[in-house]
């Protein structure tokens, strides 16, 4: 897959019926107004899959490391499996940072890789991960890559590999996620290197 998905926001599709009432000889006093429509959302399983998948990376992953006041996902999906509900099956190159806001910046406190397949189920309330395939650290690495991702591992390296790619993904989902949660930031600064300007 060559399209990066954004796990916390929703691609929500709005149906609404909207009741228009003529004027007529009326004037604008006299002039009914209906209630306002009701607006339903629906949420696709990809985009509830994305969101089990951040939620996995923030609650369980990223609580691994040391803590600070933001915590952001950088996963790039690389194939998804959906046709058993109870096991859905998410490869992907997961990456996950806590930062500190510091004026106008984002202060890389911790964070890493964790590359692998995530196993989800359907429930009542979306999906949760229910098992997690990660890729080995150290001398197992490359071996368990290629168990694991199996036909994708190509796809995966492509990325996992590309320290630019990896870096201009991890911008736009910081990018993103300061926007929905109208922080006060323009950069992000890791330890040990200048503070870079995010995307608009």
């Amino acid at each position: 897959m060559n399209k990066r998905i954004k796990m916390w926001m929703m691609a929500a599709i709005l149906i609404c019926g909207v009741s228009l009432t003529g004027c007529g000889n009326k004037n604008a006093k006299e002039q009914v107004v209906d209630e306002p429509a009701q607006v339903e959302q629906v949420v696709s399983d990809a985009e509830l899959c994305n969101m089990a998948v951040n939620d996995y990376l923030v609650n369980v992953i990223g609580k691994n490391y040391a803590e600070a006041e933001c915590c952001i996902p950088s996963p790039y999906i690389i194939s998804t499996e959906d046709g058993n509900k109870d096991d859905v099956l998410v490869w992907g190159d997961f990456w996950v940072f806590n930062y500190d806001v510091v004026g106008d910046t984002l202060k890389t406190v911790s964070g890493g890789n964790h590359p692998g397949l995530m196993h989800l189920k359907k429930t009542d309330k979306g999906f949760e991960v229910i098992g997690f395939d990660a890729v080995e650290d150290g001398a197992g690495n490359m071996e368990s890559a290629k168990r694991i991702f199996g036909s994708y591992f190509d796809a995966f390296w492509n990325v996992n590999s590309n320290q630019e790619k990896r870096e201009d993904i991890r911008l736009h989902f910081i990018a993103d996620y300061v926007k929905e949660h109208n922080l006060p930031v323009k950069m992000v600064q890791d330890y040990g290197w200048p503070a870079v300007a995010l995307p608009e």
